[in-house]
Parts: structure tokens; sequence; C-alpha cells
């Protein structure tokens, strides 16, 4: 029994792919909610879990975001994004703080794995890659109204799929190292 669920998971992982074209398709509350419920599962540095989630579902700030975002794909038919922000009210001081990147990522691909798991597609689009506002993190910002203590992460686009695009083998030997680098 363990080996079968051990072979599922295996198969959610090894399968995920980058959706960017869905049918326009609602997704429901109950989905939304069991996707957030994956994102708060993930491990976080002092179980600090750092970290706010805006669900975008309005059609005309989906639309807004696709124009003002074209990376974040959010105009091709999705119906909703999530966006994983670091609360730097709940995170780490010091040195630590930082670490709302690692667990708003862990977050992050915990949605993706759920996403695929329900027949949904979702694609990870960046907003941000420090605690540094750049232009789309500003954009994002003005668009949903998100406060100072708040950094947004990404931009997960979900939905129904409209494609199916294969999978990719990632797999390369080349990148594995034991115990040191050689």
């Amino acid at each position: 029994m363990e080996s079968d669920k051990s072979a599922v998971v295996m198969d959610n992982i090894l399968t995920r792919k980058s959706v960017r074209h869905f049918t326009g398709e609602k997704v429901s509350t109950e989905q939304v909610e069991q996707l957030l419920r994956a994102g708060m599962a993930a491990p976080s540095a002092v179980n600090k879990q750092p970290w706010a989630f805006i669900v975008v579902d309005d059609a005309e700030l989906i639309k807004q975001l696709g124009d003002s975002l074209p990376s974040s794909r959010m105009g091709n038919n999705a119906a909703l994004g999530i966006i994983p922000c670091g609360d730097f009210n709940n995170a780490l001081e010091g040195k630590g703080r930082d670490f709302w990147i690692q667990d708003c990522s862990a977050a992050t691909e915990n949605i993706l794995l759920a996403a695929h798991s329900m027949g949904l597609g979702a694609v990870w689009t960046a907003l941000t890659v420090t605690s540094d506002d750049d232009e789309r993190t500003a954009k994002a910002r003005r668009i949903l109204n998100i406060p100072e203590h708040l950094h947004p992460l990404c931009i997960i686009t979900i939905g129904v799929p409209a494609e199916n695009p294969e999978p990719k083998d990632k797999w390369d030997t080349n990148k594995i190292f034991y115990n040191r680098f050689e």
C-alpha cells in the first residue's frame, strides 16, 4: 500500500508541467481552498509561515495583470492567479529575513503539484528575485493594492488546461556530485 502511495506521488512530481493556455472554465471554491491548503502545508524556516496569498479570480483584474505583466500569461483564459507574498510581519528578523523567498517558493511548488494532481494546469511566473521592488513587482503592487509589509514572489496562473504539453525529462547525471564537487 505504501509503495502505491509513493508511486502516485512520484508520478505527480515527474509528470507536472507548465501549462500556459486555459479553457476559461472556472475553478471551484473547494479547489481553490485545496490549493491554498497545499501551499500552507509547505515547510518554512523556524515554522514562521511568513506568507499571505492573494487569490485573483476577477476577470477584469486577470486581464489587467495580463496586460501589465505579459510574462504572467494571465490573459490566456486563466481562471485565477494565486500570488504568494512574503509577509514581513511574520518573517524572521535580521539576516534570516530573506528566508521568506525560500518559504514562499516551497508553498508555490506545493500549489503547482496540487493543481496538477487535481487535473488543473498551472505555471509559475516570477515577479521578484529579491526583497527590493522592481518594475514587475511595483505593477503588481499597484494593481492589487498590496501593502508594504507584503512582498509578492510570483503569480501562479491556474485553470483548466487547453493544452497538454509533454512533461520534460530533466534527469541529468552530470549535475549530481556525491560527497564533494569533482
